[in-house]
């Protein structure tokens, strides 16, 4: 992918917080007989319940409050390391994946919180953040704002964290999803993850637009199971590349296209690809677009 760092420019005021995040202090939490669960967050406690064992735990005190978030990834009995995973929606228990968020309309410049994180062997945890909209012309959900921040070295004791969102739209989204997981793709028991005192700040108030649309290009179907069809519509883009972005904002697939002239109509076999949500990014020079697809 080239000239990345100039694909957009926006100028951000400093404004306080500018919308809520549904107990993002986790100062609320529901008896689900065996075990609590932080309010509009879900995890894995409901999967592993019944071995007794709970990857998503409340811890007291919280920094600051009377409580933060514990996600710790652990041995489970005939299920091997359920990773310590929480998603401001709704995550999928057999894939670990998000797969919806909460309503949202803001656009801010980044994600605060504090933290604390350790992480065992070669694991790697991370958080990600998605801002979204539903486009009403193709029908299908576009990224107007994301974020992957992979947990590097370690936090011991509780430390401020900023995430700066990269924003590829100048759309409002209408939903936004935050993902807090304490592993990568092969969890390690032990590692563990940390949150609490989550918020939005800042206010983008201007971004430099792309001169490809979503109105010309469509992916489809979507969800898909096996062949994806990409259609760039018509006109000329220089050196496109299209990749698939999955949820912890690793790029699984990159495709060079280069020089894209009149109506190109691309079929790409996704039935290798694990099931989940991934962000389809489209990039050529001085210009970028993602949209949201579904793999099933």
């Amino acid at each position: 992918m080239k000239r990345t760092s100039t694909l957009f420019a926006f100028v951000a005021t400093t404004l306080a917080a500018v919308a809520q995040i549904p107990n993002g202090g986790f100062e609320t939490w529901t008896s689900m007989g065996g075990y609590n669960t932080p309010d509009g967050w879900d995890n894995l406690n409901a999967m592993t319940d019944p071995m007794s064992v709970y990857t998503c735990t409340k811890g007291t005190p919280g920094s600051p409050g009377t409580s933060c978030l514990k996600l710790t990834s652990k041995t489970v009995s005939g299920m091997g390391v359920a990773p310590g995973v929480a998603v401001s929606g709704v995550v999928d228990q057999t894939t670990f994946l998000p797969v919806s968020g909460f309503a949202f309309d803001q656009r801010p410049v980044s994600l605060t919180g504090k933290w604390q994180y350790m992480a065992f062997g070669a694991d790697q945890g991370h958080i990600a953040i998605y801002l979204t909209r539903w486009n009403t012309v193709t029908n299908m959900r576009e990224t107007v704002a994301s974020k992957t921040q992979n947990l590097s070295g370690m936090a011991m004791s509780w430390a401020n964290f900023t995430i700066n969102l990269t924003y590829t739209s100048g759309d409002a989204p209408d939903s936004a999803m935050i993902v807090l997981a304490a592993s990568g793709d092969s969890p390690v028991n032990g590692s563990y993850l940390w949150v609490d005192n989550l918020a939005f700040t800042g206010t983008v108030v201007g971004i430099e637009e792309s001169s490809l649309s979503l109105a010309a290009v469509s992916i489809y179907p979507n969800p898909v199971t096996d062949n994806l069809t990409i259609d760039l519509g018509a006109g000329v883009h220089e050196d496109m590349t299209v990749q698939f972005i999955d949820a912890a904002g690793r790029v699984v697939r990159d495709i060079q296209m280069g020089t894209v002239g009149g109506t190109k109509k691309l079929t790409v076999n996704t039935a290798g690809m694990s099931k989940g949500v991934y962000q389809v990014k489209f990039t050529s020079p001085g210009s970028s677009l993602s949209t949201a697809l579904v793999i099933q």
